[in-house]
């Protein structure tokens, strides 16, 4: 069902790119279509956050800036951090104020990182008006999050049409569910809650918009109290954590019909829609119960189909078989290739989703992992599995961070905090499909100079992946 709102903005959108196409002043943020977005100049810097919860290092969290260009005598190293005042933040995701969805509005710029503090609930705003060099903008204190709104735990950042950035909480106040979604206006003021009614949301977790189909979808992870102190197999046992997919009125900011994906779908995590935005299909990887999700609408209801199934692996020391434990996944713009990570096992997937009903795995890579099979690369072994993912506008080049959460990481990779997190690069065959591991890109977060620190989420200054959408 298409919304006239948004049926208005489609031909102003459309009769921007024209003129664009003519060679007359670019519009807002973003580019006009994905198409667009996949001509873009290829990225040459590289955004992710350096954390140090769990380290046993007395240090803030910090922004850091990795030079990607190959041409430069500093690529594949870290050239910037821009500290931030906080301890035990655990910065965790991160995105753009403006986006794609603003590109109507020559008003707008993308010009500011929100980070959130998972555990601490702190939101910074960093400016990178300098793309090389950011500077902190401002931070919203928990105590002041947590009075107006009843709200902690920030994760997924999204940037909306109108100017506000959104982003989902995964507690309250007292870092219990279901959490909520928080408003940010234009100079980073808090605006209050975006949801009206949210009857049988029981936790949350991640969200994707498509607003063309007047539908959000949220995940649903587990309340603060329970993955903070990291994993504890009886409580999934006591249903502490998530099973379901929720399906929301875009324009009402309502819950209008939720999906329990039962034991075949514990702790549904990221959701990625189809870029193109007349499209009406999703994907959403199940961690713990290692499989992945099409979500689409049959005879005007949302379902979701399960359509790829990651075996668990019997591991001596293990109480139970090893999950690959799917926590990332990323769409490539033209809607082809679906990327996920297997953070426990340590692979990294490729498959060919024309027909997203019916994927085809084209791709596999080890990097890491507790199976034994990760390798080492620039003489340097893999550490940790292979985790956060983020994609090249043209769909080339996929860069791999390989810490999950503080408390998490020591407990499945205790390694991992005196080593400190890396970044790889994959080289993706987007003709025939595959992957390649490129051996002149090692990021090393094990020589940073408060020490090892652990890296997560990551962006581009020209948009990426994970954040563009089309209104």
């Amino acid at each position: 069902m298409e919304v006239p709102s948004y049926q208005e903005k489609e031909i102003r959108m459309a009769h921007e790119h024209e003129m664009h196409d003519e060679g007359h002043a670019a519009c807002g943020p973003g580019y006009a279509s994905p198409q667009e977005a996949m001509q873009a100049e290829q990225e040459k810097t590289l955004y992710t956050v350096g954390l140090y919860g769990g380290t046993g290092i007395q240090a803030p969290d910090y922004l850091a800036t990795v030079d990607v260009d190959p041409a430069s005598p500093t690529y594949s190293q870290v050239i910037h951090r821009t500290q931030l005042p906080g301890l035990d933040d655990e910065l965790h995701h991160f995105g753009w104020n403006a986006c794609s969805s603003c590109h109507n509005d020559e008003g707008k710029s993308r010009r500011f990182l929100i980070a959130g503090g998972f555990r601490s609930g702190r939101i910074y705003v960093l400016d990178t008006a300098d793309e090389r060099a950011t500077k902190l903008h401002k931070v919203i204190e928990p105590e002041e999050i947590k009075a107006r709104t009843n709200l902690s735990a920030p994760h997924t950042v999204h940037c909306l049409a109108d100017g506000h950035v959104m982003i989902s909480m995964l507690g309250d106040a007292d870092k219990n569910g279901p959490g909520g979604f928080l408003l940010l206006d234009e100079d980073f003021n808090i605006a209050g809650r975006w949801e009206k009614k949210a009857d049988g949301q029981v936790y949350n977790y991640d969200f994707w918009y498509q607003p063309r189909h007047n539908v959000m979808i949220s995940s649903e992870f587990a309340a603060p109290r329970t993955y903070e102190p990291g994993f504890n197999l009886e409580d999934v046992t006591a249903d502490k954590y998530g099973h379901r997919l929720h399906f929301w009125d875009w324009q009402q900011h309502e819950l209008t019909q939720s999906i329990d994906l039962g034991q075949d779908g514990l702790v549904p995590l990221e959701i990625r829609f189809h870029h193109d935005p007349e499209s009406a299909h999703a994907f959403v990887g199940a961690a713990l119960s290692s499989t992945m999700w099409h979500c689409h609408k049959a005879n005007g209801t949302w379902q979701a189909d399960k359509i790829i199934a990651v075996p668990s692996v019997e591991l001596e020391g293990w109480p139970i078989p090893v999950p690959g434990l799917i926590t990332d996944l990323v769409l490539s713009m033209d809607d082809r290739f679906l990327y996920f990570s297997n953070w426990l096992h340590g692979d990294l997937r490729q498959y060919e989703v024309s027909d997203p009903a019916h994927p085809k795995l084209t791709g596999q890579l080890w990097l890491g992992g507790l199976l034994g099979k990760g390798g080492a690369v620039q003489g340097h072994k893999l550490q940790g599995g292979p985790q956060m993912l983020q994609l090249s506008l043209d769909g080339k080049r996929l860069y791999v961070t390989n810490s999950l959460l503080s408390s998490w990481d020591n407990q499945f990779y205790p390694d991992l905090a005196q080593a400190g997190s890396s970044i790889l690069q994959v080289d993706c065959d987007t003709v025939n499909g595959g992957l390649s591991l490129n051996e002149q890109f090692y990021v090393d977060f094990g020589k940073e100079p408060a020490g090892p620190a652990r890296a997560h989420e990551m962006r581009y200054p020209g948009g990426d992946c994970t954040s563009e959408i089309w209104v």
